[in-house]
């Protein structure tokens, strides 16, 4: 799994962002598993594997390291 940083949340819209191994990548809510997408706050360190989305790489399987 690769790591990263949740960059940018967009709580409203329930996307984000995460800085990672391989640049910037979009993560949507419905791949965060084992907290709720509320409970993610920006800065928070993240596992996630590398998904294709419609409009390229995007963080899937999203989950809090530690």
């Amino acid at each position: 799994m690769a790591q990263g940083t949740i960059k940018k949340l967009v709580t409203d819209r329930g996307f984000g962002f995460i800085a990672g191994d391989r640049d910037e990548l979009f993560f949507h809510h419905s791949e965060v598993s084992g907290v709720s997408f509320e409970e993610l706050h920006e800065g928070q360190s993240v596992e996630y594997e590398v998904g294709q989305g419609r409009k390229g790489p995007c963080a899937t399987s999203v989950r809090v390291s530690g």
